[in-house]
């Protein structure tokens, strides 16, 4: 497989660009795109090839699940039904920004969703349409990758497309918060603090985070 490199002004995407990566994407191709924090390798959730190309490309354990990232908060709401008071706090102070948060989608299985804070993150999921996933753009337990050189270092031949959009302003990943139970747990602590994420939740900053109480 050729990968395919396209160069993107972050400030200005190329329309024609955008297009053509959300139409492999739709199509079941893999693509990997800036975020603000590291590359991601995005898939249509839909497509049960698409997704499982992700796990045996990225040698990815098939325990652990993927998140979805989201343009818009309405795109959460058709997956999970009632967003809980705590996960909408968190929402409102760190989306778009470098926070995942676990919920329950109507199912009753735990899902993750991010909402980047990218210019061409935030256009390509617009122009797809389709639920997309985005694990790190990476072989499993190397390092993420912030830029495009490093994305193709490990995935240069097995991906269809990469988008190149300069190097990541954050370059840290993004911090995991599970709300899908009554008290909140912060799975991987990243860009934002575990401290700033129990600032934002809790509405008595004078209590201690232990009790990490939602609602």
């Amino acid at each position: 497989m050729r990968t395919i490199l396209l160069r993107l002004s972050p400030v200005k995407p190329q329309p024609g660009m955008i297009k053509a990566a959300a139409c492999v994407l739709r199509n079941g191709g893999l693509v990997a795109f800036p975020t603000e924090t590291v590359y991601g390798l995005g898939a249509n959730l839909l497509n049960k090839g698409a997704v499982g190309k992700i796990y045996r490309i990225k040698k990815r354990p098939k325990n652990k699940p993927l998140t979805v990232h989201i343009a818009d908060i309405k795109a959460v709401k058709k997956m999970v039904g009632k967003i809980p008071s705590g996960a909408k706090r968190l929402a409102e102070r760190f989306w778009p920004g470098p926070l995942t948060l676990v919920l329950k989608d109507k199912r009753g299985r735990k899902t993750g969703f991010r909402m980047p804070d990218n210019r061409i993150a935030f256009l390509l999921i617009k122009k797809a349409d389709v639920p997309i996933v985005a694990p790190s753009a990476n072989i499993s337990g190397n390092r993420p990758p912030k830029s495009a050189k490093e994305v193709l270092r490990d995935l240069d031949g097995k991906i269809d497309m990469v988008l190149d959009g300069g190097k990541t302003r954050v370059g840290i990943e993004s911090t995991v918060v599970d709300m899908s139970g009554k008290n909140f747990k912060v799975l991987r602590e990243g860009a934002i603090s575990e401290a700033e994420i129990w600032r934002a939740i809790s509405p008595h900053p004078a209590l201690s985070p232990k009790g990490r109480g939602l609602r």
